[in-house]
């Protein structure tokens, strides 16, 4: 059987199933995705069923046509996370693409850029998982087993990039395999609560049809079907199904914590211990296989180590300082995080070594070299802390500089960690008022896998522990109750999950967001001083339905 990985390898294929499923089209014909060729059933064997499949996965790539739909339309969200108080936009300055500066200050007009790529990108892939269902359901010489196996693959790809949509815009048409032209689909057909069902329906079935393991690398397993239920109904505050999800994904027995939280960062432990739901990428050949959604984020390095980097998506100092721990290595949880800023690697207090795994900072290690102020682009304006998770150490064969660009490796991009699933059913487990101690134990032994990562002897190095205070330490049953659990679990899913695109969504469905976000502006304004005219309203969570696609699309998205 063809694997998933190799549809990636071969981009003369990915170009004819381009032009199967989507083409160039116009704004105006975007949802309607008739082929320009297609199989008859009697053609359509699992052979060919696979490559339709493969080429709805390869829509995770998230680069159809340029670079920048790529940059501001990405699978893993960074430029959304700019929208919260853990990310700076970053690069030369704010006007270098500005359009991902008015998400940092709070301006979202219909006619961003990010809203546009982010709709089209997303709808693009929609159509061509329903071209590869229509294709699945008229295959004559598959198996019925296989076929339903096939088909829940493609419909939770589907259910994901839904969801994206629904947590990004307040309004958007929603069509499956079974609707004949999406063009004519409204943005108010359905309702959120109906889209938000189809959703939920589409993964309990497709948990139900998938095997629970999966022999070729990027397939989904029903493990990851039920850890995009989970975090599906997180947002919809859906607890009981989050917890059971969830759960299913950690008593199956086959994930499990990092030995060492930089382990996140080697090519070599693709599709290992926390990998449920990841992007394959390769280095070895079409630029077209390698993650463009993180390339403009590189730092720039001293002696152009990563072949370039345009230093976009750096943290804020807000999200430094949530690193700050205590006397007995706890976090700050009675809202007095900045207090004290950690500006300098000799800051006298403790840290979360999690910290120098995520970030750079002055005067500390990058995988084995020194991280100093030539490594950063614009230091005074966006200051020091680029993004680390994505770059593995620049002597890695897999990275390769000077063929390609701005960092890019094989790396794979991994969507949902087991962290987060263990978060997800900690915190379920914490708003249900539930069994607290099973929550407590969760999140320990995540803070577990940081506290046994500060070994300066593995390889790469990205600490210090002679310049810094490394201090993570456990929660303890006492006053350990849900009030005190429920801001451990918040600050453990920033903490643990920083600069992985994760925290405005976070923010937005525990309902704080305008409230911590409009404070994080009043404190980063000190160091950003653009910041200080910032300011978000309630009204401005969600994005608009984007200027051109309501143009083209006459009275439907009114």
């Amino acid at each position: 059987m063809k694997t998933i990985k190799s549809f990636i390898k071969k981009s003369a294929f990915a170009a004819t199933m381009l032009s199967l499923g989507l083409g160039t089209v116009a704004c105006n014909d975007l949802l309607d995705t008739k082929p320009q060729g297609a199989f008859t059933s009697e053609q359509l064997g699992e052979d060919e069923a696979v490559d339709m499949m493969t080429a709805a996965y390869a829509t995770l790539l998230c680069h159809y046509f340029g670079n920048n739909e790529s940059f501001a339309g990405p699978l893993n969200n960074w430029v959304i996370d700019l929208r919260s108080d853990d990310a700076l936009k970053g690069g030369d300055g704010v006007t270098m693409e500005g359009y991902m500066h008015q998400l940092e200050i709070g301006n979202v007009e219909s006619n961003n850029d990010v809203i546009n790529f982010k709709w089209r990108n997303n709808y693009f892939s929609i159509s061509r998982c329903n071209t590869a269902i229509k294709a699945l359901l008229a295959a004559g010489n598959l198996d019925e087993a296989v076929k339903a196996s096939y088909i829940a693959e493609m419909k939770t790809l589907r259910a994901y990039y839904y969801f994206d949509m629904y947590r990004l815009f307040q309004k958007f048409p929603y069509f499956d395999e079974t609707v004949a032209n999406p063009s004519e689909c409204r943005a108010d057909e359905y309702t959120r609560a109906e889209i938000m069902s189809f959703i939920k329906q589409d993964l309990i079935e497709c948990y139900k049809a998938l095997p629970e393991t999966q022999t070729e690398p990027g397939r989904f397993n029903r493990y990851v079907a039920a850890a995009v239920l989970a975090k599906v109904a997180l947002f919809d505050s859906d607890w009981a199904t989050a917890e059971t999800y969830a759960g299913y994904v950690i008593s199956s027995g086959q994930y499990e914590l990092y030995p060492n939280f930089l382990d996140m960062s080697k090519p070599e432990m693709n599709n290992q211990y926390e990998s449920v739901m990841a992007v394959q990428f390769s280095s070895a050949n079409s630029p077209d296989q390698f993650n463009f959604c993180n390339c403009l984020n590189c730092t720039w390095s001293e002696g152009n180590l990563y072949g370039n980097g345009d230093d976009f998506y750096l943290a804020s100092q807000d999200l430094v300082n949530a690193f700050r721990t205590d006397e007995v290595g706890l976090p700050y949880l009675n809202g007095n995080q900045n207090a004290e800023s950690v500006t300098s690697a000799d800051y006298a207090g403790n840290v979360d070594p999690r910290l120098d795994f995520t970030l750079g900072r002055i005067g500390m290690p990058w995988r084995g070299h020194m991280y100093n102020e030539q490594w950063c682009r614009n230091l005074e304006l966006y200051g020091q802390y680029s993004g680390k998770k994505p770059y593995p150490a620049p002597e890695n064969p897999e990275v390769k500089p000077g063929i390609v660009p701005w960092g890019a490796s094989s790396l794979n991009y991994i969507i949902i960690r087991y962290a987060d699933v263990m978060l997800m059913k900690a915190e379920a487990l914490i708003e249900q008022n539930k069994d607290l101690d099973q929550a407590r134990d969760l999140i320990n032994r995540i803070r577990a896998k940081a506290e046994r990562s500060v070994n300066p002897s593995y390889s790469p190095v990205d600490i210090n522990p002679m310049i810094a205070n490394y201090a993570v330490g456990q929660y303890s049953a006492t006053s350990w109750n849900q009030d005190y659990a429920r801001k451990a679990v918040r600050h453990e899913r920033r903490v643990e999950l920083a600069m992985e695109g994760h925290r405005w969504f976070d923010l937005l469905r525990w309902g704080t967001v305008v409230e911590v976000v409009n404070k994080y502006y009043d404190f980063e304004k000190e160091y950003q001083p653009y910041y200080s005219t910032a300011n978000l309203t309630a009204d401005e969570l969600y994005f608009p339905i984007p200027l051109n696609q309501k143009d083209n699309a006459g009275d439907l998205y009114d």
